[in-house]
């Protein structure tokens, strides 16, 4: 079990998913503080841990969001890079402003937070949560897809930039059960007809050969362990968690 005593984290998209899971996983952990940020204020303000919480409601496509947060970010050893929306549509009927309202968030606010992230830290880790759909093409996840991808070759490059005293991996999980999916259509028409965890189970039977999806907690635990001293000598990698999905 890795433990978090006396570490100051960041996490973005932190209200609710992995956000939500990582942040109490690493306060059961020990954490000192987390740095909570979102764009949801009021789920935020929901959010009752039992460590010091700092919270950053805004909007993490914002520079001057950033800017003004720097100060607050002084004394982090570890970042989560987790805030993201999704989306679906083919690429000839996908508008140029869905493919921009997923690459502002999923990349533009990757990139921001990642760069406030290592200028804030001295040394430590971050891990840049990206998605088995930038590894493996579907039909009708152009702009997701391609955000996520571009994700990993960040976090990547951030890695061999902050080397040695900043670790960078990304996490790529494929199916994970997590409010996201309420963005996508064909999740949201099933789950109304059959329920949600009908839906999941459903999808999960189809799309993986372990034949279910991660919960958000078993994710929070693997990037736990990517910002953990047990994963001291890993940076520029990129640890699949799919259930076999890009099999």
């Amino acid at each position: 079990m890795q433990t978090f005593h006396h570490r100051t984290a960041l996490i973005t998209g932190a209200a609710s998913g992995i956000g939500l899971a990582t942040a109490q996983h690493f306060a059961a952990q020990g954490a000192k503080r987390l740095i909570l940020a979102d764009a949801d204020a009021d789920a935020l303000a929901r959010i009752d841990l039992p460590c010091t919480i700092d919270l950053l409601p805004g909007d993490v496509r914002d520079e001057a969001y950033w800017d003004a947060a720097a100060p607050r970010l002084a004394g982090i050893d570890a970042a989560v890079v987790n805030a993201g929306v999704a989306g679906a549509g083919a690429i000839p009927d996908l508008a140029f402003e869905e493919w921009r309202r997923i690459l502002s968030v999923n990349l533009d606010g990757a990139f921001l937070t990642l760069r406030a992230a290592m200028r804030a830290m001295q040394s430590g880790a971050i891990v840049v949560v990206a998605s088995a759909a930038g590894i493996k093409p579907e039909p009708g996840v152009a702009a997701y897809g391609a955000s996520k991808a571009a994700a990993i070759q960040l976090a990547k490059i951030a890695a061999k930039e902050a080397a040695p005293h900043i670790r960078v991996n990304a996490i790529a999980p494929a199916g994970v059960e997590t409010p996201v999916w309420d963005a996508v259509p064909m999740f949201a028409d099933r789950a109304a007809a059959i329920g949600r965890d009908a839906a999941f189970a459903e999808l999960a039977a189809m799309a993986t050969p372990m034949g279910r999806y991660a919960k958000a907690e078993e994710i929070a635990q693997q990037i736990a362990f990517l910002l953990s001293d047990a994963a001291a000598t890993i940076t520029g990698s990129v640890l699949v968690s799919d259930g076999g999905y890009t099999l």
